[in-house]
């Protein structure tokens, strides 16, 4: 199958709709999708390479309307996924991290429906993982626990976990830092192993510069999944085939390089590529991390989406989405600078209405 790599310009909001739904008028239910708000009390600044306008005060106030959007629905959402980086990095150097993240809780505390959050390297800018791992930005008490499959409870070695918000589809949450130097003790046996990883990949004084690596995604501000995690992940997907669920994967960092910049794949990409094609449960797979947003549907059918950076939203726009999940396949609706997009399930897959 030909893949796509899509770049995506930004558009307003008035864009026609996906097309018609499915044979069903109603979907069966829909969830919600934000990426990258990195909040911060700063004025206006610029990525690192000084090329793209970063609206860290205003990002707030997009977050604030897409939870508006969200709670006035006719049909809430049964859940919203915060793809990571919900606060900036700078936070850390102004010593403004608690508050800022309070301020960006605050605001989700208003949403009706449950959010679960994952955690990207900006999270590590500003907290230490065990900080975060008591924090309310750990969300794992909201997953659902399969009495009949105990080996699918995750390992508290990695934030990484799986729900059900409605009946055969399952959403699994992955923390693609689990391998990482960013937010560990650098004294821990953990961060040497990581240290040692990137270094065997990435010879550059400057470990957040891809230049000259013929594995561009060894840098310091990706990450990857450990062998721990990975085993984890194929038990919830063989769980998953068998029961004949459809599963949605959630991670800040994205795995497919036809989706994505090559310096934003997680490290090891290819080793969670060939647990998901081993399976035939997955429908797609959401991840933030690169700002630009990208799509492209794999060899195997797994669509892969990552979505636009609030962070780099101008202020007359938005950028979230909300997915309708019909019976053969899931319509992503966007806002701002997030496109629609259709996700269809594999041929032969469709959920028996």
């Amino acid at each position: 199958m030909r893949t796509e790599k899509v770049r995506v310009e930004a558009m307003d909001d008035a864009k026609p709709s996906p097309g018609p739904p499915s044979e069903t008028s109603e979907p069966l239910f829909s969830f919600g999708v934000i990426a990258d708000v990195q909040y911060a009390d700063l004025e206006d600044g610029y990525n690192f390479q000084g090329s793209r306008r970063r609206h860290y005060r205003h990002s707030l106030v997009h977050l604030r309307g897409a939870i508006e959007h969200w709670n006035a629905a006719g049909s809430p959402p049964r859940c919203v996924l915060q793809l990571g980086d919900v606060i900036d990095g700078y936070n850390a150097q102004h010593d403004a991290s608690e508050e800022a993240l309070g301020l960006v809780l605050d605001a989700f505390q208003t949403l009706s429906v449950p959010v679960h959050h994952a955690w990207g390297n900006h999270e590590f800018y500003n907290f230490s993982r065990d900080y975060l791992t008591r924090s309310k930005l750990n969300t794992k008490f909201l997953e659902d626990r399969i009495v009949r499959h105990p080996e699918t409870v995750p390992s508290e070695n990695y934030y990484a976990y799986h729900f059900v918000p409605f009946p055969q589809f399952r959403f699994i949450l992955l923390d693609a830092y689990d391998l990482s130097v960013l937010g560990v003790d650098e004294s821990s046996a953990k961060y040497q192993q990581c240290l040692e990883i990137l270094k065997a990949h990435n010879p550059n004084a400057e470990l957040n510069s891809p230049e000259g690596l013929v594995e561009p995604q060894y840098v310091q501000f990706n990450g990857g999944f450990s062998q721990e995690q990975l085993n984890w992940l194929n038990e919830v997907l063989t769980f998953s085939d068998t029961n004949q669920e459809k599963v949605v994967i959630v991670s800040h960092v994205p795995i497919y390089p036809e989706a994505s910049d090559s310096v934003c794949l997680a490290w090891n990409y290819r080793d969670a590529l060939a647990v998901i094609w081993s399976h035939e449960c997955v429908v797609c797979f959401f991840a933030g991390h690169t700002h630009d947003g990208g799509y492209s549907e794999d060899p195997c059918g797994v669509h892969h989406i990552n979505l636009e950076g609030v962070i780099e939203t101008a202020p007359d726009s938005q950028a979230f989405g909300t997915v309708y999940v019909y019976p053969d396949k899931m319509l992503l609706k966007g806002r701002g600078r997030v496109p629609d997009r259709t996700m269809n399930y594999k041929a032969g897959n469709a959920f028996p209405v």
